[in-house]
């Protein structure tokens, strides 16, 4: 049960009846509804978020944010990102290798980037010059900017949504 209140469609400001009905096309979740007490950081993350990732491929975008996810432990990303990873073309061996740690199916690019991710989520102030480095290998500038505001995004995401107490918009499906 959420440990807020939720803005409702019915409920919502009109500003906030707006966002819903555009932006979201009328279906908000549950963690814009808790974002609608304030309607300028929901109107400011839901631009923020539709930005961020977008020159990774899809499946990498899938992968970061599914792995930051599960070292993180957060409920409600990782189900919400296993729905839209499948439609990026994961798989349930894709679920489990990135709970256990295990990239090997992965590209070599793809695996850098989970490693860098993984330990920029774990230890953000013990990254390297060898762990810049390997990320460097495989990724111009502009991708690297978006591979740290990926993870940045799904550890914020993820340090509101399940504290909140936020409540899935379906069922759960068991990685």
């Amino acid at each position: 049960m959420a440990r807020i209140s939720l803005i409702e469609p019915r409920a919502a400001s009109p500003e906030v009846r707006e966002i819903y009905d555009t932006t979201l096309r009328g279906q908000p979740g549950q963690v814009q509804k808790a974002l609608a007490h304030r309607p300028e950081m929901l109107k400011a993350l839901l631009t923020f978020y539709g930005s961020v990732g977008r020159s990774l491929a899809r499946k990498l975008y899938e992968l970061i944010y599914l792995r930051v996810s599960l070292i993180n432990g957060c409920r409600y990303c990782t189900q919400h990102h296993l729905a839209s990873s499948r439609r990026a073309g994961l798989t349930s061996e894709d679920w489990t290798a990135l709970k256990t740690g295990d990239y090997s199916r992965y590209t070599e690019k793809e695996r850098a980037a989970l490693n860098y991710v993984a330990k920029l989520t774990r230890a953000p102030g013990e990254i390297s010059e060898s762990d810049f480095h390997d990320l460097k290998k495989h990724f111009p500038d502009p991708e690297i900017v978006d591979v740290h505001m990926l993870a940045g995004l799904a550890n914020l995401t993820n340090r509101l949504t399940d504290p909140l107490g936020l409540e899935l918009e379906f069922p759960a499906e068991k990685i």
